[in-house]
């Protein structure tokens, strides 16, 4: 058995503690009720430990949890957590870290990403010269064998795009992203026409932020969106660092993510005039 991410094990237990003491129950009576040991109802609830669909419903029943939202957003985050088998990326484990890991796994059962980009062109919309340079530039002394191999990882995860039905994808880009000559003049004009390539896709949105739009919330960073099928209460924001990523699941942090990102596609140009911005950058 193989446990999706860290994220999803977080947001699962502690789920259940709340159904727990809703339910007027310690830690060491849900034990006693399923037939377990007390420091596995811990582990579930601190998310140190994943858990079994079948086990939730164990305890989903023991808590006497009878409204069908709440048990319809655990029983899903226990199918987000339970993977149930080795996904492609198991391949790569020795090589990507953790966190890495768990954003491959989001991205892969993700409905719909909003993604905002000010730095370089999105993973999910790179080309393969492209992706090999990012590599380069930030991971600098990495051996050449492991910077295809993540290159190989980024273009694997592209699947998403093609897969059926499709991840729909909506990404803001910064004029920067379009500017910045990574890996030289030609791999960025090559990166470019692809960009326009993949807008073309009724499932992909691309709109790009001039220079001129000026101040926007978005100068605080890039960050990544990501929504589930069925309910929203599954939604991640993701910030992306040098060492390390940060989950944001809080409503009032999804709430002020997708209220900013739906601020950044009003001050975007529109989609049709973002082609046109791209293709004249490219000449």
């Amino acid at each position: 058995m193989k446990y999706g991410p860290a994220v999803r094990r977080r947001k699962l237990g502690a789920e259940l503690r709340a159904l727990r003491v809703q339910a007027g129950l310690t830690s060491g009576q849900a034990a006693r009720l399923v037939g377990w040991h007390q420091s596995k109802v811990s582990r579930i609830e601190t998310g140190r430990s994943g858990v079994k669909a079948s086990d939730v419903l164990r305890l989903l029943d023991a808590f006497e949890t009878k409204d069908p939202r709440q048990r319809e957003l655990v029983i899903a985050l226990a199918g987000a957590e339970e993977t149930g088998g080795q996904h492609w990326w198991h391949a790569y484990r020795g090589l990507l870290p953790p966190s890495y890991r768990d954003f491959i796994s989001l991205e892969s059962q993700a409905c719909r990403i909003r993604t905002l980009e000010t730095s370089v062109v999105p993973g999910l919309l790179q080309t393969p010269e492209y992706a090999r340079a990012v590599t380069r530039s930030v991971l600098v002394g990495t051996p050449d064998r492991h910077i295809e191999a993540l290159v190989e990882v980024r273009l694997a995860r592209q699947d998403v795009l093609r897969a059926q039905p499709p991840l729909q994808l909506t990404a803001v880009l910064d004029e920067g992203v379009l500017r910045r000559e990574v890996g030289g003049t030609g791999i960025l004009r090559r990166q470019l026409a692809h960009l326009a390539e993949a807008a073309q896709m009724p499932h992909v949105r691309i709109q790009v932020l001039p220079f001129s739009a000026g101040g926007h919330i978005g100068l605080s960073g890039p960050f990544v969106v990501f929504s589930f099928p069925n309910t929203s209460d599954l939604d991640v924001v993701v910030l992306d660092h040098l060492t390390s990523s940060l989950y944001l699941e809080r409503k009032e942090d999804l709430t002020a993510y997708t209220d900013a990102f739906d601020a950044l596609l009003l001050r975007a140009l529109s989609p049709e005039d973002s082609l046109e911005f791209i293709a004249q950058i490219a000449g």
